[in-house]
């Protein structure tokens, strides 16, 4: 993958049945993958190092973005779907690699504002089921 702009990177909710909308104003945003160990090191292990089960272990993603609102729409999904505590559909386009996609629930919600600028917010959601990535085609 060569280089890409950032602002392609594309933070998307769908809160209604109107499908996937883009978060406007997000000036920054990160998407990570996590995964547990299931340590089975015991007294017979070889050279006393750690062992690993393969395929176990809970996995988890993480998705992050900062802004500014720019429009009331995306401004009124994302407030609705934190206060109601809803798990909703959520898209991450990444630019030339592909569309990740899941179940998400906005665990932070912050807004900010300085007395000479404009309001702006953080917004933090974890995985709360399957992911699903399609490549770019």
């Amino acid at each position: 993958m060569v280089a890409q702009k950032g602002k392609d990177l594309l933070l998307k909710i769908n809160a209604d049945e109107n499908g996937f909308s883009t978060i406007a104003g997000l000036r920054a945003r990160q998407i990570s993958f996590n995964t547990e160990t299931v340590d089975t090191t015991d007294s017979e292990s070889a050279g006393r190092w750690r062992e690993l089960l393969a395929g176990a272990g809970l996995r988890r993603s993480s998705i992050t973005g900062a802004g500014i609102f720019k429009d009331m729409e995306s401004d009124e999904k994302v407030r609705s779907v934190f206060f109601n505590a809803s798990i909703v559909p959520w898209q991450i386009v990444i630019p030339d690699f592909g569309i990740v996609e899941g179940l998400f629930q906005i665990v932070s919600l912050e807004y900010s504002g300085q007395h000479d600028g404009e309001v702006s917010f953080n917004i933090a959601l974890e995985s709360a089921g399957e992911i699903n990535f399609a490549s770019a085609s």
